[in-house]
């Protein structure tokens, strides 16, 4: 990860509040409303500080009602099957009624995980030099070419 998180303190502010929304289902399962609470309140700070949640993290949470989804206590979890080769897995948040699918290949990466999505790793392309940068030997040659141009008038004697 890059040295430098810009909003490092909203980042931990939003990984308390999952955490807190996971430790109230932890420990009691009749607190889905606290722990909706803040699951949309991490959500609403995410969108107003315009913040990436990892894709993880927002797979936890009903796009709809904001619920945490965790298997056997607010959502269930099924596999199904398309065709014979692909597979997916089906999570219904048990509040709404809101169904994930998620595929089930075992090639499958995020472009998160992907090399080419790190900064560390992207090729920076190289300024275009400007006519401030110019060496002054081109700016001369430049406006002597257009002076040569210019018809003179004959010198009299």
């Amino acid at each position: 990860m890059a040295g430098n998180v810009k909003d490092k303190e909203a980042y931990q502010r939003l990984n308390y509040l999952h955490q807190a929304a996971h430790c109230v289902l932890a420990q009691n399962a009749s607190n889905v409303e606290l722990a909706r609470f803040y699951s949309f309140t991490q959500k609403t700070i995410a969108k107003r500080l315009v913040l990436r949640q990892d894709p993880s993290v927002k797979r936890t949470l009903c796009k709809k009602c904001c619920a945490l989804l965790i298997p056997g206590v607010t959502a269930t979890s099924r596999q199904r099957r398309k065709n014979r080769k692909t597979r997916f897995t089906v999570i219904r948040c048990l509040s709404c009624g809101q169904a994930k699918r998620f595929l089930n290949n075992p090639d499958h990466c995020l472009w998160v995980n992907k090399p080419e999505a790190q900064l560390e790793n992207q090729v920076q392309p190289e300024p275009k030099p400007s006519a401030k940068d110019l060496p002054k030997a081109t700016k001369v040659g430049v406006s002597q070419q257009s002076k040569s141009k210019q018809v003179l008038p004959a010198e009299t004697k």
